[in-house]
């Protein structure tokens, strides 16, 4: 619907708007907060003009008389995104790993690593999970346990995740992240089309690679030469097993299992790579992959030098049993 309104103060628009969205709303649409990030969105979005003109800035300054217009479904204007997040909080038998410097969980699917805001509302997250498990473990502390973030899985990745305890070691575990001096392995569900051959029990993958998608739209990369700002990023494959079959899906699609060995560690690169070759990932609708419930990838094992012993540390999150 569009909506006419007409202003005669110096005011800024997205403030004019505050005032006056709610008053032309009023009867169809009652007791409704309308947030400023609500209206911000809207006029960045392009659904709002000035005299004509298409308005981009929420700060833009009305002088006189204005005529401002705004296409605007109340239905979507009021509809905020329900999360799926799972309700979650870390137990001993969670615990891959655990010293006075370092703890390692198996973080599971549709859970956040760290905290994001949607709306107004922060969203829980392992992060602020693990913290709550070590402060129950010693209640008598007055202040919330340090748990520093060393590296992120995307919030439907589920399986290995280290976190430190202590600031001192920091540095040293950045560092081995930084450098590559880990072993990181992934299990990925994949699908492919007849027209794609099955994929080789062993294959690699080596391009330069980035984000592609604009900015303000989900995060996806794709290949990106050098020149443009690509990073070089490197995957090894092995085939687990093909002609996988899985409730839900069509028996008509191809699917299997392959484990993934990363050199770099590139943003969604397992999924950029999976894709490239015409392997999307099950559930990875972003990338191609058919829709499922979770994007079915499971960080299974770390490799990684204790900071401080300097001991070789293994840790495995066990598998999903749709990736045996």
């Amino acid at each position: 619907m569009l909506y006419s309104f007409t202003s005669e103060s110096k005011l800024r628009l997205d403030d004019f708007l505050r005032v006056q969205i709610p008053i032309a709303l009023a009867d169809s649409v009652s007791n409704e907060q309308i947030s400023n990030s609500k209206i911000r969105r809207l006029i960045v979005a392009g659904a709002v003009s000035v005299n004509g003109q298409q308005c981009r800035r929420p700060a833009f300054e009305l002088r006189g008389r204005s005529i401002v217009k705004v296409e605007l479904d109340p239905g979507k204007f009021f509809y905020e995104k329900q999360l799926d997040d799972i309700s979650y909080e870390v137990t001993p038998k969670d615990v891959i790993f655990e010293d006075e410097y370092l703890i390692c969980v198996n973080k599971p699917a549709l859970f956040p690593t760290e905290e994001t805001i949607v709306g107004n509302e922060k969203r829980d997250n392992l992060h602020d999970a693990v913290v709550r498990y070590l402060w129950a473990q010693n209640p008598s502390l007055r202040n919330p346990p340090y748990v520093g973030i060393m590296h992120r899985l995307d919030r439907e990745t589920s399986g290995v995740i280290l976190f430190t305890k202590q600031r001192s070691v920091n540095k040293s575990v950045q560092e081995s992240f930084a450098t590559h001096n880990i072993t990181k392995e992934y299990r990925a569900l994949c699908s492919y089309s007849s027209s794609v051959s099955a994929p080789k029990k062993q294959f690699t993958v080596e391009m330069f690679m980035n984000r592609t998608s604009p900015k303000g739209q989900a995060c996806k990369c794709g290949a990106v030469s050098e020149q443009k700002g690509g990073l070089y990023s490197k995957t090894d494959f092995k085939l687990v097993r093909d002609n996988v079959r899985v409730e839900g899906v069509s028996d008509k699609s191809h699917l299997c299992i392959v484990q993934a060995f990363l050199y770099t560690g590139r943003t969604h690169q397992i999924r950029t790579h999976l894709s490239f070759l015409g392997l999307p990932i099950l559930g990875d609708e972003l990338y191609g992959g058919i829709q499922y419930n979770r994007i079915m990838l499971h960080a299974q094992r770390l490799i990684i030098e204790h900071p401080v012993s300097k001991i070789s540390l293994e840790l495995v999150a066990p598998l999903p049993e749709i990736l045996k």
